[in-house]
């Protein structure tokens, strides 16, 4: 729905702003880049973890951010996303209250309150993890959603895809997140290498609907709705 679209819009647009932000207050201020130490190895995101302990007797408190600021900037754009959605999403919610019902007009808004928190500690505890593995989450994330909306919504041929335009945007949401994760990996070091590898960002989709008339989906969702 065009309320749907809005708060997606407005929520794509607060941490666009929060991350521009973010990067300007970051070093060099003023500027959207950032000035970084060098990740070596895993233990650099853990530095809380090598205090030391002169004779065994007293530890020595002398943490320091080895990956600055990778770390902390991470808390400083959910800060700023968090500020923003307080600050707009009401404005939004109140302009297109009609389209919505009482019950889900806050929705998006306590969705967020439950999930920065949850990504704070996310980033607390496994930052140094998430830098490493993101983009083969992000790829798996992308395969695992695509199947799950593609099968809820019955897409069994590529007609059914192009009934609404709603799924086709999903699509090439899915694929833009693919794309990057592909990029991510690859880092693009050897472009002749690595450009050509963009050209499986569609083979999940295909397999998807070239295999669809073997899996049924459609028959696997009315089974489970049976509680077969």
């Amino acid at each position: 729905s065009s309320s749907a679209l809005l708060q997606h819009i407005t929520a794509l647009f607060e941490c666009s702003i929060a991350a521009i932000i973010t990067l300007l207050i970051s070093d060099p201020v003023g500027s959207l880049h950032i000035r970084s130490c060098k990740v070596k190895k895993l233990s650099d995101w853990y530095t809380m973890l090598y205090n030391p302990s002169p004779d065994y007797i007293t530890t020595v408190h002398c943490t320091q951010e080895a990956v600055y600021p990778l770390y902390t900037i991470v808390f400083k754009y959910y800060a700023f996303c968090l500020v923003l959605m307080m600050l707009l999403r009401p404005l939004l919610v109140k302009k297109i209250a009609c389209g919505l019902g009482k019950s889900d007009r806050f929705k998006s808004i306590y969705a967020a309150l439950y999930f920065f928190p949850i990504l704070t500690v996310l980033q607390a505890v496994g930052g140094g993890l998430l830098y490493y593995a993101f983009p083969y989450i992000i790829l798996v994330l992308s395969l695992v959603t695509l199947a799950v909306y593609m099968s809820a919504s019955e897409v069994e041929s590529f007609k059914d895809l192009l009934v609404r335009k709603k799924r086709l945007v999903v699509l090439f949401s899915h694929w833009l997140l693919h794309a990057y994760g592909i990029i991510s990996i690859s880092k693009l070091d050897k472009l002749e290498q690595d450009l050509p590898l963009l050209a499986l960002v569609p083979a999940p989709a295909l397999f998807y609907l070239l295999t669809a008339k073997y899996t049924e989906p459609s028959r696997i969702l009315s089974e489970g709705g049976n509680g077969h």
